[in-house]
């Protein structure tokens, strides 16, 4: 049995080396929330990676800490479990706020891994002990500076590069990329900014360039259109944004809306409806890989051990620490070596929590006992 003794939240705002620019957006330094478990002596660490607007999610600062500290350290808190899906039950009390019950239960994961002296990928069931490791550039607007990321990127030997485009900003740098570097493993990210009736004509050009997928062109919760578009593409459509549930995986397949999934584990409630995704995906012939939002080092370990399950068949939006951060609050950072990610064999997550630079970085601080 663990009983959760004490919960901490902490706000940080982590600076990014540049500037990171989407359909939605620009950023320059990533929001997150981080959640602190103690229990006896043990200690579990977990993220909610959500930013100061709802751009890409319902889901901000402000909510999340809302929920966090008003309804799911209520229900957990002083509670002994048994069990993850115990544990779990309490949180799904509440509807909603996939972002923020995935951050309470990758830290009960992590404490219950150090608990029982378990590394987290094995605990979940892991099959491999490295994973494969792709890059995301954002929307730059410059040619020659994307030329230089990709090159840099290659140089690393990440297993796969991925753009993110909107329209006015794709057929023309497709065609570029492809004079440039050839037949390199390449995708693309829309992040829904495109429209079925409005440029179809345009992604249908997309099969012209050899892509390894299209992730979410239509809108963030659209299945029916990219079920259209995808009987009208050879290119392979990959669902993100409108995956929010198991449930939507069920009806995404039985739609065949797509041919592959990014599963990002906070946007669907949590590590077990990963597995559950995956394992269900894997039955029926739809690989999927791992996606992320700009989390610290503590969540990207928890990505790190969900990209070891078995139906993860692509390179993993999971890269090394100081991809995005001059410096990251864990200790040792996450590093790529010849395109891959090898995990730790320490209990847990597997690095170490540095608490003086979550204290750097830290807006706010929370500290609920029991």
């Amino acid at each position: 049995m663990i009983k959760i003794e004490e919960i901490r939240y902490y706000q940080i705002r982590l600076p990014l080396k540049y500037v990171f620019e989407t359909s939605f957006g620009k950023f320059k330094y990533t929001s997150s929330i981080i959640v602190r478990f103690k229990y006896r002596d043990y200690v579990g660490y977990g993220e909610i990676p959500v930013e100061e607007r709802p751009w890409y999610s319902y889901e901000d600062v402000e909510t999340a800490l809302h929920i966090s500290r008003d309804f799911l350290s209520k229900a957990i808190l002083d509670r002994e479990y048994s069990s993850v899906d115990e544990f779990n039950r309490d949180l799904n009390v509440i509807r909603g706020h996939n972002i923020a019950k995935t951050g309470h239960e990758m830290t009960f994961l992590d404490l219950v891994a150090k608990v029982m002296n378990k590394p987290l990928y094995k605990l979940l069931g892991g099959v491999r002990n490295v994973i494969s490791s792709g890059v995301s550039i954002g929307v730059i607007g410059n040619l020659n500076e994307l030329f230089r990321q990709i090159s840099i990127f290659l140089d690393f030997k990440y297993q796969r590069i991925k753009i993110k485009i909107k329209p006015g900003w794709d057929l023309n740098v497709l065609n570029a990329i492809r004079r440039e570097y050839g037949d390199i493993p390449l995708q693309v990210d829309a992040n829904a900014s495109y429209d079925y009736n409005l440029h179809r004509d345009v992604l249908r050009r997309f099969d012209e360039f050899n892509l390894l997928m299209i992730e979410q062109p239509l809108h963030y919760d659209d299945l029916y259109f990219h079920s259209l578009l995808q009987r009208e593409i050879n290119t392979p459509i990959c669902l993100d944004e409108s995956i929010k549930s198991f449930y939507d995986v069920l009806a995404a397949l039985k739609l065949n809306s797509c041919r592959v999934i990014n599963v990002k584990p906070a946007r669907v409630g949590g590590i077990l409806i990963t597995k559950m995704i995956s394992d269900y995906t894997e039955r029926h012939g739809i690989p999927i890989w791992i996606g992320g939002l700009l989390e610290t080092g503590i969540g990207k370990a928890h990505l790190i051990a969900t990209a070891t399950f078995s139906n993860v068949k692509y390179p993993s939006d999971i890269s090394g620490s100081s991809r995005y951060f001059e410096e990251d609050i864990i200790e040792p950072p996450w590093t790529v070596e010849n395109g891959y990610i090898k995990l730790r064999d320490e209990a847990g997550i597997g690095v170490e929590v540095l608490e003086d630079k979550i204290k750097k970085y830290r807006i706010r601080e929370f500290i609920l006992k029991s």
